[in-house]
């Protein structure tokens, strides 16, 4: 029995999986099975796994009609035979020392159900503005105050850079396809349980970047699903029994963000901003109150509740900073969602 399965769904990665197979055969620790799920690949992918077969790797293939990222993932955790599962994609790269830095790391952190590790964007050439931003927040949050302090702000785990527990991730469900992005839901549905994080601090994962991945294809990874994501659990997790929902942040993220909250039934009782431009005018029938009004806000409710709708650069720690001023402690009067 393996300590460790690699879950690697596959679907025509024939010009990336020799190099991600490669990466897998270098690994340090050994005591590893790969569970790989062909997805109806077209090309040489089918190939190219029983090749690798034959080679010495201890791979399992299972091979499918081609139905989707979600059903392999499910099709292949229920084939995983070892108590930790770490993921993997097919057109990436992990460096030779992570599974033994992450096996290590949840055998001496028996609180922690997910384990990471910091992550590094590649070819350079295609590497844009935004995911370079990304990473840099991505790879501040090494603990698990830091990930769940900002989980609802975006995914704080690549998730092919994961290692985790089966028994906790099977505890909420295993994979769902909910109509946004499947890794952001789980963890969203972990934390929820109280499931712990972490990340190992080096550098373990190669994430390739090309304008074909699933991320910038698919409607579940748009802006608009991944606000429908965080809406539904934070509805179901922080702001529940809040009787007054307060957003800071009255610009157009603002705005995207308050359809959200009218899908799932909810309004805000209040909004505050620190644009001169902003302040006065209305938003969803209510009017807009500089940031000075939110002590006032706050007093006139008995549990109410701030969520900070702002993803400019640099501005959150500002805002973090004021609500301190406030007294408002984050996580538990208030929560950055953008």
């Amino acid at each position: 029995m393996p300590e460790l399965s690699v879950l690697l769904p596959c679907y025509n990665a024939a010009d990336t999986l020799d190099e991600a197979l490669e990466s897998l055969a270098r690994q340090t620790f050994r005591n590893f099975e790969v569970v790989a799920v062909d997805d109806g690949s077209t090309d040489a992918t089918p190939e190219i796994l029983t090749r690798w077969s034959g080679r010495g790797l201890p791979l399992r293939v299972l091979r499918a009609p081609h139905r989707g990222l979600v059903p392999a993932l499910q099709e292949g955790l229920a084939a995983c035979r070892a108590p930790l599962v770490a993921r993997m994609d097919a057109d990436d790269r992990a460096h030779s020392l992570r599974f033994a830095a992450q096996v290590d790391f949840l055998r001496s952190h028996p609180a922690v159900d997910v384990v990471s590790c910091l992550v590094e964007a590649f070819p350079k050439a295609q590497v844009r503005l935004g995911m370079v931003r990304y990473l840099a927040w991505l790879n501040a949050l090494l603990t698990d105050e830091d990930i769940r302090r900002e989980i609802f702000v975006e995914s704080p785990l690549v998730h092919p850079s994961v290692t985790f527990r089966m028994a906790a991730v099977e505890a909420v469900g295993g994979y769902r396809d909910p109509g946004w992005a499947e890794d952001y839901d789980l963890w969203l549905r972990l934390s929820l349980r109280g499931a712990r994080f972490a990340k190992v601090p080096q550098i373990l994962h190669f994430w390739r970047e090309r304008p074909q991945r699933l991320t910038r294809r698919d409607e579940r990874y748009s802006l608009k699903n991944f606000l429908r994501a965080k809406v539904h659990y934070l509805k179901r997790g922080p702001l529940q029994e809040r009787d007054a929902l307060i957003l800071w942040g009255a610009g157009q993220m603002g705005r995207w963000f308050s359809a959200a909250l009218l899908e799932e039934g909810l309004s805000p009782a209040a909004w505050v901003d620190v644009d001169s431009r902003k302040i006065g005018r209305t938003r969803r029938g209510v009017r807009v109150q500089p940031a000075e009004a939110l002590p006032d806000l706050w007093a006139r409710y008995p549990r109410p509740v701030v969520l900070v709708v702002v993803g400019a650069p640099g501005a959150r720690p500002l805002i973090r900073q004021r609500l301190h001023t406030f007294g408002l402690v984050e996580g538990r009067d208030w929560w950055a969602v953008a």
